[in-house]
């Protein structure tokens, strides 16, 4: 190698583990309905495979809902079945925004694309 060092010299730390390309978003407005009632939050990222919700009031891990919700500027339309993977409660100390990331279940291969071919465009 040109600066003197060899590939075998060095080792990747941290490989992205996810599966699809994710686009931060400004804002999505997200309605979910469970049997604990409708909420509504903001997608602030998104991919063909799931969406973070910023919410104050996430779900627990492992809960599912139905969510409806539609791509700015495209005028598509998703509803599916999600499912919580992780979430982030409320803590003034940390910086970060309060909320859940979700994976969607059963979204259509058509919205899945759609949303990838959006994410990719912004």
């Amino acid at each position: 190698m040109a600066d003197g060092k060899n590939k075998d010299d060095y080792t990747v730390l941290r490989s992205d583990k996810r599966a699809h390309l994710r686009k931060q978003i400004l804002v999505i407005k997200v309605r979910g309905e469970d049997d604990k009632g409708v909420f509504f939050g903001y997608g602030k990222d998104i991919s063909r495979g799931g969406m973070f919700i910023t919410t104050v009031n996430p779900r627990k891990s492992g809960e599912e809902f139905d969510i409806a919700f539609k791509l700015a500027g495209e005028g598509i339309e998703v509803k599916c079945r999600c499912r919580v993977q992780w979430l982030r409660e409320y803590d003034p100390k940390v910086k970060y925004e309060p909320g859940m990331g979700i994976q969607f279940l059963n979204i259509d291969n058509e919205a899945a694309d759609k949303i990838e071919e959006w994410a990719k465009k912004q």
